[in-house]
């Protein structure tokens, strides 16, 4: 395995220092939540190793959301342990994958530390970044093992169509190929939610947790669904060789959380709709930036006009250094740095406010 940091996460608030940043509109999911806000008392909670496939109680709300059977689940370590659970167990050196691009990195990153060989279908602006299943289906090869999409896509909030989805589902089990459907926004929907990828054939796998929609992603819980038995436990033995079985703790927290998920839930529609509201009023009068409208998620990813003349590198300087606002430049998805994805479900309103007008002092002071 040949380990790389990503741009993402060498340059993330987390990394620069959260004290440094005034504006942060760089996160991709809700705003973090307190301990406090769960009514959650864990003092009597025993510290041992946890059922390895996930706590029961959890397993059972994750399952009934997902209309599948417990057995089906898989808790891991956050969507990132997932996604590595899964790259590491289907694919090894010179099998082929065709992923999404732009993407969440790790969706790229870990199949290259493995040594795949890997075409992009490449999202395109002019194209509203839907996906073009003819091409994507044309790259496939006798040795492809794996096709990876998300939807809602990160980071451009597009969502795939039902009979896209199951256009896929058709494609893959007609090549016997797995996909991958990274769902981590499947609950920010701002369309008709999709069924659960993973529910509808044995060759899709669905990923998903906490951490955007919830906003708690300090409690590292994520999870896989597949429906196919000898596939999953392939997948259990690699999270047992990797730490086992997950935190009890986190566990709890996460059980505690999705039962109460139509209150979460309903609030973070509520905010979503104002945030992303308050992105449109501002871009329709912003004749420097295009974007395409997210149908999902909590970030959206806008890009400069090449028309504009703007000096894209002094745009982020003066974005950060002069205004201490933060946005996750192209960079961080392979693609232009014209493009930056702003991310509207972690800011307060005002923040939200502040830091848009932070981008269009910077196009100012940026100009050609």
């Amino acid at each position: 395995m040949k380990y790389v940091r990503m741009p993402i996460e060498i340059e993330s608030p987390e990394e620069q220092g959260y004290d440094t940043i005034r504006y942060n509109l760089s996160e991709s999911s809700m705003r973090d939540r307190k301990l406090s806000d769960l009514g959650l008392g864990v003092d009597d909670l025993v510290l041992a190793y946890g059922a390895h496939r996930g706590a029961p109680g959890l397993l059972g709300l994750i399952a009934a959301n997902a209309k599948v059977p417990d057995a089906d689940v898989l808790c891991t370590a956050g969507a990132a342990a997932a996604l590595f659970i899964i790259a590491t167990t289907l694919l090894e050196k010179g099998d082929h994958l065709v992923v999404v691009r732009p993407n969440y990195a790790t969706n790229i990153e870990t199949p290259r530390a493995i040594g795949c060989d890997i075409d992009y279908v490449d999202l395109a602006f002019d194209a509203g970044f839907q996906l073009d299943v003819d091409r994507l289906e044309s790259l496939i090869r006798p040795n492809t093992k794996l096709i990876s999409v998300t939807t809602p896509h990160n980071p451009t909030g597009v969502a795939l169509s039902e009979a896209t989805l199951r256009r896929l589902i058709a494609i893959t089990e007609a090549r016997g190929i797995r996909l991958l459907v990274d769902e981590t926004y499947r609950e920010m929907s701002f369309v008709p939610k999709l069924p659960v990828a993973a529910s509808l054939s044995p060759s899709a796998i669905s990923v998903a947790s906490v951490s955007k929609s919830y906003g708690i992603p300090g409690v590292r819980v994520g999870w896989i669904i597949n429906r196919d038995p000898k596939l999953m436990e392939r997948f259990l033995a690699a999270k047992e060789q990797i730490g086992i079985c997950g935190s009890i703790i986190d566990e709890q927290i996460a059980e505690v959380a999705l039962g109460q998920s139509a209150q979460w839930l309903a609030s973070v529609a509520k905010d979503l709709s104002i945030g992303v509201e308050t992105v449109a009023t501002w871009i329709a009068g912003e004749p420097r930036l295009e974007w395409v409208r997210p149908q999902g998620g909590c970030v959206c990813f806008p890009r400069i006009r090449a028309d504009a003349g703007i000096d894209v590198e002094r745009f982020y300087h003066v974005l950060s250094a002069d205004h201490a606002a933060c946005v996750g430049p192209g960079h961080w998805f392979e693609q232009d740095k014209r493009h930056m994805r702003i991310g509207f479900g972690w800011p307060l309103p005002a923040e939200l406010k502040g830091g848009l007008a932070a981008i269009s002092a910077s196009l100012d002071a940026a100009k050609r």
